[in-house]
């Protein structure tokens, strides 16, 4: 199976026996919206949901933090996901969301991962069918993981790499959340970016019908923005739900040095000792 599967595709395969599909449909900034409302209203035929807003360490006081091995090891089961099983993530969220999904499975090494290119909308749009009702777990699942610390940073590697110099680091924010002409949205939280991080707003790694970008066009993204493609990269944004998207691009061409910063810029910029800039 591929990174991306397009809309026929799972069309195709929908009810094979060892494919699971999960929505990962989640309001990041926008907590007044319901994803399992949403998910009831209107869902793939199958699909589980995967209550990627749950799925988080409750114990770290930096908000949405990946969830410790135990914890997604308990929530694969809960799905019913097992040895073997092909997965298909999709979501229905403007900040593309299933791609924080497929890095959680990348954290904790599953393979055979992969996200519906155009999501949910594109799947309506083309008049496909969808069913409704509210999620339930269908258990009985259970397959082994284990934590790959290669695909995240923490607040000390990244303060260590800053000071250094030299690391690629891309940032998914908007250009103005990014040069601190615009506020962080959260509060206590400062304006502007790491030091020598570069910036590409991840909606550039997007066709205008919502499907992804693939080759040179999606290669001459990154580039734009600096970035050279055979060196490593870490990405950040507000939260870590959108630097996902720019590692699924990287992967999308092939690259495999990459990493997410996970505190990304809530945690580094709600910090009175980390040093901060503003402007491009």
């Amino acid at each position: 199976m591929d990174l991306l599967v397009s809309t026929q595709w799972l069309a195709d395969h929908l009810g094979d026996p060892d494919l699971v599909i999960l929505d990962a449909t989640y309001h990041a900034l926008e907590p007044e919206k319901d994803a399992a409302a949403d998910y009831a209203a209107a869902h793939i035929p199958g699909a589980l949901h995967l209550d990627l807003a749950q799925l988080k360490d409750g114990n770290d006081p930096v908000p949405g933090q990946a969830p410790g091995q135990a914890q997604m090891a308990a929530r694969l089961a809960a799905l019913g996901i097992g040895e073997g099983a092909r997965i298909v993530i999709y979501d229905s969220a403007p900040h593309k969301t299933s791609a924080r999904a497929w890095w959680l499975t990348q954290l904790y090494g599953l393979s055979d991962v992969a996200l519906l290119d155009g999501g949910l909308a594109k799947w309506r749009a083309e008049g496909r069918p969808i069913e409704t009702g509210a999620p339930s777990d269908p258990g009985g699942g259970g397959v082994p993981i284990e934590r790959h610390s290669d695909r995240v940073r923490t607040l000390a590697e990244m303060k260590t790499l800053v000071a250094e110099g030299g690391t690629q680091i891309l940032d998914a924010r908007s250009a103005a959340r990014f040069t601190g002409a615009e506020p962080d949205p959260r509060a206590g939280v400062a304006a502007g970016h790491i030091p020598g991080s570069a910036n590409l707003p991840y909606g550039r790694l997007f066709e205008a019908d919502g499907t992804w970008k693939r080759g040179d066009a999606l290669a001459s993204e990154f580039e734009a923005a600096g970035i050279d493609l055979d060196r490593p990269v870490i990405t950040t944004c507000g939260s870590g739900v959108t630097a996902s998207i720019l590692l699924f691009g990287l992967a999308l061409l092939g690259r495999d040095h990459w990493a997410l910063y996970d505190g990304s810029w809530s945690e580094w910029g709600a910090l009175p000792d980390t040093p901060k800039d503003v402007g491009l």
